[in-house]
């Protein structure tokens, strides 16, 4: 597998290039801002009274409703979620993106699953940073980057790739990394880990071992210490030197119950849990069933949503971090701002 790096990259084709950027969300924020600051002639695209715009503005960079910005743009960025991406190329880019002009994605799920069949007469290729989007924004603020994908899915000019690897610079990934791969390895990897471990298994984790304390009698305090606050400095050690140097980190109490206690919980019937929800995604059955949630409304969606924010793990979470003004202080989130 080859890594590309900063040299790899040439900076100035993109710096050459009218780059829009379509949204202004959790990727479009870090996308648009980035490469302002890297010199790239930049334009953020949004529907005509979207509550980003002012936000966008405020931020130093233009903004114009997405059907006049795309007409001259060079490279279009599909930075809206995936639910909306569809309805966006068809309604707005398909009949108004030129020919030769480049289509960048950062993940590949519309493409993948057939949402979306981009004209025959463009670039499309993905260019996605293996971090949420206000952790790409921080990074680069910090003088770094995160790492990236690239992945090529037409290539008509034969330069669709120099194209990504020098957006995937000015964006900050050329600082950690950049890996080039397909539409699809990136699409089923990328939703299996949300799932099975990030999102989906953290959270469920997290959650049932804080109701476990709880229902034992331990207060709630506690148990949110133990089970979500103190993650952050195990997931630190992991992040930076691997299972080893957290397991070296550890005392030897935590190390003997790490290998005694947790394929107990993570098991033989987990992992055919997670083949299951891996067949799933390959085969297309959670595409579908995301798409028929969209359709109606994200009634289930909402629903958790409400559910969780009732949950006693988030009251006391926030009662706690307010206790702490240095967390409250670096938050990497800001909703008035990104």
């Amino acid at each position: 597998m080859k890594i590309y790096y900063e040299k790899d990259c040439n900076r100035s084709l993109i710096k050459q290039k009218r780059v829009v950027v379509i949204g202004y969300g959790s990727q479009g924020h870090a996308h648009a801002n980035n490469l302002k600051d890297s010199g790239v002639n930049i334009k953020v695209a949004l529907y005509k009274g979207s509550r980003s715009w002012k936000k966008a503005e405020v931020a130093g960079l233009k903004v114009e409703v997405i059907e006049k910005a795309i007409i001259d743009a060079d490279i279009v960025v599909m930075l809206v979620p995936d639910e909306l991406q569809k309805n966006i190329y068809y309604r707005y880019v398909e009949n108004n993106i030129k020919s030769g002009a480049v289509l960048i994605f950062a993940h590949g799920f519309n493409v993948h699953y057939q949402q979306i069949e981009p004209r025959q007469d463009i670039d499309v290729v993905l260019v996605a940073p293996k971090a949420p989007g206000h952790t790409v924004r921080t990074t680069y603020m910090q003088g770094g980057g995160v790492p990236s994908l690239i992945a090529i899915y037409k290539d008509n000019s034969g330069k669709a790739k120099d194209i990504a690897l020098s957006y995937a610079s000015a964006i900050g990934c050329g600082k950690t990394g950049i890996i080039q791969t397909t539409f699809k390895e990136e699409t089923e990897t990328d939703l299996f880990g949300e799932q099975a471990v990030l999102c989906g298994g953290v959270s469920a984790l997290i959650t049932a071992g804080f109701e476990v304390l709880v229902e034992a009698g331990y207060s709630a305090e506690m148990a949110y210490f133990e089970c979500l606050h103190e993650l952050k400095l195990i997931v630190d050690l992991i992040y930076e030197g691997g299972l080893g140097d957290m397991r070296y980190s550890i005392s030897n109490t935590a190390e003997y119950g790490d290998y005694v206690s947790g394929h107990k919980i993570i098991n033989n019937d987990t992992k055919k849990n997670m083949k299951t929800l891996l067949e799933n995604i390959q085969n297309g059955k959670f595409a579908k069933d995301f798409i028929i949630e969209k359709k109606t409304g994200f009634t289930l969606l909402k629903t958790k949503r409400r559910i969780n924010s009732e949950h006693k793990i988030e009251k006391v979470g926030k009662v706690l971090r307010s206790m702490m003004p240095l967390i409250c202080k670096n938050k990497i989130i800001d909703k008035n701002k990104n």
